[in-house]
């Protein structure tokens, strides 16, 4: 069959993009499982990271300099968005809205220019993979090892004092607050780590796609978000370790059904309406369930 064909030449290519996007199903996860704070930065932070990596590769400052620098700037993006939301004293959502819309004008600043090209400089996949930057499944799996990496050093992070410290406020500010922690630091920490991962991520996209844009972060929070509910599905969310792998996993499935999707002949721009049904169905699907099995229960009383 011909949409099977489609599919399996597309699976290389989405498990390589499943991986890029992990980095956001994090960034995503942090403040909204782990803080239990909704927060919009990964949408800014992605594209400004790209940019930022762009910037510094295309400038001559080599690979890793340009993703420590993509890092850095998502750690400034997202603590931010903690700031404004903390000391400002508005919701995290509007804080984050702010944020990103302030980093579409800097990351023109940043670049120069709307986009930047990398088609002529070296990327991590030409340094790691040869001068043709390897094929979808070497790309892969060079992602994927990175990807595990970071993930269990975020497992041992959220195990030592900071990180208890930090889940202990996600889980009760109040009572935190009453152990002596400042709520305040552990929120801004947070959410800048969370900046940090969807900026690394949009480093990682501007090497893959060899160039970045400023309009590259549209929708990306809503793949972030579908990614970890999906993934919680699958894989729970009970232990520390499957709360944090199952972004991992979604997004890997996610992209997946997209190529499935996409080899039925679903066309490109319905995608992102296609994610949103997604995350509604995946969102309300436990609140019809309960719904249900109330009213069953009260038939049968």
């Amino acid at each position: 069959m011909d949409f099977l064909n489609t599919y399996f030449n597309l699976v290389p290519v989405s498990l390589a993009q499943g991986t890029v996007y992990a980095f956001v199903g994090l960034g995503v996860m942090i403040p909204f499982r782990l803080l239990m704070l909704p927060d919009l930065t990964a949408e800014g932070s992605f594209p400004f990271g790209a940019a930022v990596a762009a910037s510094a590769i295309a400038g001559g400052f080599g690979i890793l300099p340009a993703m420590l620098f993509a890092l850095l700037a998502g750690i400034l993006a997202g603590g931010l968005t903690a700031i404004i939301h903390l000391f400002f004293k508005v919701t995290s959502l509007l804080a984050g809205i702010i944020v990103l819309t302030m980093l579409f004008s800097i990351n023109i600043r940043v670049m120069g220019k709307p986009n930047t090209a990398l088609f002529s400089f070296d990327t991590l996949f030409t340094a790691l993979l040869g001068p043709a930057g390897g094929s979808p499944i070497s790309q892969f799996a060079v992602l994927f090892v990175i990807l595990c990496i970071i993930c269990f050093t975020l497992l041992w992070f959220l195990h030592t004092e900071l990180g208890l410290a930090l889940r202990a406020v996600g889980a009760n500010q109040v009572m935190a607050s009453a152990q002596g922690l400042s709520t305040s630091w552990y929120v801004i920490v947070g959410i800048a780590i969370a900046g940090g991962f969807a900026a690394t991520g949009g480093a990682i996209m501007a090497q893959y796609q060899s160039y970045a844009d400023v309009n590259m972060g549209v929708g990306v929070l809503v793949i972030g978000l579908a990614s970890t509910i999906l993934g919680e599905a699958i894989v729970g969310r009970d232990t520390l370790f499957r709360q944090i792998f199952a972004p991992v996993v979604g997004a890997i499935i996610y992209f997946q059904a997209v190529a499935l999707a996409l080899s039925l002949g679903l066309r490109p721009s319905d995608l992102k309406l296609l994610t949103a049904l997604f995350v509604l169905l995946a969102l309300g699907l436990p609140i019809l369930t309960e719904r249900i099995r109330k009213r069953r229960s009260k038939l049968s009383q």
